[in-house]
């Protein structure tokens, strides 16, 4: 790892932004695919991309601020003991805004008439994480000379699969608890785990230790997307759903005794 965590030239600069960016769209096409893709057909799905749009707007400002406010000030912290320490004021302010922001774009009537507020959510946090972990893995890549280095595929590996995941999972909470009427709870919540992940995320930047935090807490709390994603679904859906998932579990039962019967 270099001495310093900031690119050397234009060029570099350019090709560090471009991979940093691939690698998160990349991970927030898997977290659709692991719980949007599952329902599809039975939520609003315009509503859900309008969603990703507003995310990626919001996200660019809340990376840019977390960046500047919270991020700098602790690489320089760690390269320079004398340094002064992350304002804790700063990231307390930062998270509220952007959980009073992402609770004004979940409360939006096109949102609240279809209660699509958890599956809008989910879009939501995958645009805005992704911003997130583009702007983290740039700064990652920043302070390598080489590919070749185990700590920097795990930290790769770690943003873009799991920073368009948890914020995924905060903006889904979020809407869940906007379906409960937990208005100013689902911001002050939202706000908390916001100010643990961007101080976990930060950490992570210099220590792939960090994921050993990260990782089982987000895989815990991710069983409980599915029951968020579900309690969005009109009755009629639901029903719909099971039948669905009735039908295809009979024909695959039909296709494995057609195998056996062959063989």
């Amino acid at each position: 790892m270099k001495g310093t965590l900031y690119p050397s030239t234009m060029a570099s600069a350019f090709f560090l932004f471009q991979a940093a960016s691939v690698t998160s769209l990349l991970g927030m096409t898997l977290g659709w695919r692991g719980v949007m893709t599952k329902y599809s057909g039975f939520y609003d799905l315009p509503t859900a991309w309008s969603n990703v749009f507003w995310g990626l707007l919001l996200g660019g400002v809340y990376a840019s601020l977390t960046h500047n406010y919270i991020l700098n000030p602790y690489l320089r912290m760690v390269e320079d003991q004398q340094a002064p320490v992350v304002n804790p004021l700063d990231l307390l302010f930062i998270c509220l805004v952007a959980s009073i922001a992402a609770h004004m774009l979940l409360r939006r009537e096109r949102v609240r008439s279809g209660s699509s507020q958890p599956t809008s959510g989910w879009a939501l946090g995958l645009a805005i994480g992704a911003m997130m972990g583009m702007v983290h893995l740039y700064r990652v890549y920043a302070g390598y000379d080489t590919i070749l280095s185990g700590k920097l595929w795990v930290t790769t590996i770690g943003f873009g699969l799991f920073a368009p995941r948890t914020e995924a999972l905060i903006c889904s909470f979020h809407g869940h608890l906007m379906l409960q009427g937990k208005r100013w709870g689902a911001v002050l919540r939202s706000t908390f785990w916001r100010c643990s992940y961007v101080v976990m995320f930060s950490f992570a930047t210099i220590d792939p230790l960090a994921w050993v935090f990260i990782i089982p807490f987000t895989l815990l709390i991710d069983k409980k997307a599915k029951v968020w994603i579900w309690d969005s679904i009109p009755s009629e859906g639901k029903k719909r759903l099971r039948k669905m998932w009735a039908r295809q579990v009979r024909e695959a039962r039909s296709a494995d005794d057609g195998d056996q019967q062959t063989a």
